[in-house]
């Protein structure tokens, strides 16, 4: 079992911790599709090209190697989770466990180019989709900062944002320093002002 692999997750995180996100996230092939069906009611969704997103979708497989990798380098998360809810619900989900903030960066998430070409196809934005996608069995972790240099060459992991003592505030900061308020609902910020 996956979970057994790692040595020891603790929620233990203090302030100034990393966050980290692993490879791409994806857009959910469901949202894909609704966006489609509103549009037209007799059309068949041509998901050529995007055989990436369909594989992730239909096949979603867990993230054993970032486990072994982990374990490799000694670096030991001080929390750790599953993407199955969208990034923004888990990462508020680590943050009330740990009773901490957290800040992300939009400029930071890796959102795979297959996702913001179908979410730019289908007039959807491709950060929404990251915040509230998941099922695709990426992991969101925290590591201690010593632990960075530790993890940076490996180009499956991305460091995201960090852990602040303001606790229940969770925030992203996106193009232009703009500041926008993670709910587990979504960026409603974002989508409110993006209706066009």
């Amino acid at each position: 079992e996956l979970d057994k692999e790692i040595k020891k997750i603790r929620f233990d995180i203090s302030n100034s911790q990393d966050i980290v996100e692993t490879q791409n996230l994806y857009l959910k092939i469901d949202k894909l599709e609704k966006s489609v069906f509103e549009k037209t009611n007799d059309a068949q969704p041509d998901f050529d090209g995007f055989d990436y997103l369909l594989r992730r979708f239909l096949k979603p497989e867990p993230r054993k190697d970032i486990i072994d990798f982990l374990n490799e380098q000694n670096v030991i998360p001080t929390s750790m989770i599953d993407i199955s809810d969208g990034l923004s619900s888990e990462l508020i989900h680590l943050g009330h466990l740990s009773k901490k903030g957290m800040v992300i960066y939009e400029n930071k998430l890796p959102i795979d180019p297959q996702t913001v070409n179908a979410a730019e196809m289908f007039k959807i934005n491709s950060t929404v989709c990251a915040l509230n996608g998941g099922e695709d069995y990426e992991l969101l972790f925290t590591i201690k900062q010593d632990d960075f240099n530790k993890i940076k060459e490996n180009s499956n992991i991305h460091v995201i944002g960090h852990v602040t003592g303001n606790e229940n505030q969770y925030q992203m900061v996106g193009a232009g320093d703009s500041i926008i308020e993670l709910t587990a609902q979504g960026w409603n910020a974002f989508l409110s002002q993006n209706k066009n």
